[in-house]
C-alpha cells in the first residue's frame, strides 16, 4: 500500500483496487502555435499514479496486488473515476480496471 502526502500534508490512501492520480496538464497551444482557451481544451486522459490500494480481493479471499505502481504514467477512460480537491490540488480516484495502458 502506497501513501502520498498531498501538498497540505494530508495522506491519500485509496482502498481495495482503487488508485489516486494527478491528471496531466491540458495542452495550452497547438502544434502551429495557436493558444487555446480553457473552454476549447478537453481534459487529458492521462496522468501520474500517486498512490495505490492494496489490491482486489478474489472470491477465495486472496488479495491480488495491483499491476499499476506509484509513479507510473497511465492512460485511462475518458469518464473514469471521481475528481476531488485537497486544498488547491485536484486529484482523480479510479479503479485499476479504468486504466487502459501504462506508458513506458
Amino acid at each position: 500500500m502506497a501513501k502520498k502526502a498531498a501538498k497540505d500534508g494530508i495522506k491519500l490512501t485509496p482502498l481495495g483496487d482503487r488508485l489516486v492520480l494527478k491528471r496531466a496538464e491540458a495542452e495550452k497551444k497547438t502544434a502551429g502555435g495557436i493558444v487555446l482557451p480553457d473552454s476549447a481544451t478537453d481534459k487529458p486522459q492521462r496522468g501520474e499514479v500517486l498512490s495505490v490500494g492494496e489490491g482486489h480481493v478474489k472470491n477465495n479471499g486472496y488479495r491480488v496486488p495491483l499491476t499499476v505502481k506509484v509513479g507510473d504514467e497511465v492512460i485511462f477512460s475518458s469518464y473514469a473515476g471521481d475528481e476531488f480537491k485537497v486544498g488547491d490540488e485536484t486529484y482523480l480516484l479510479l479503479r485499476e480496471s479504468d486504466i487502459l495502458a501504462i506508458i513506458a
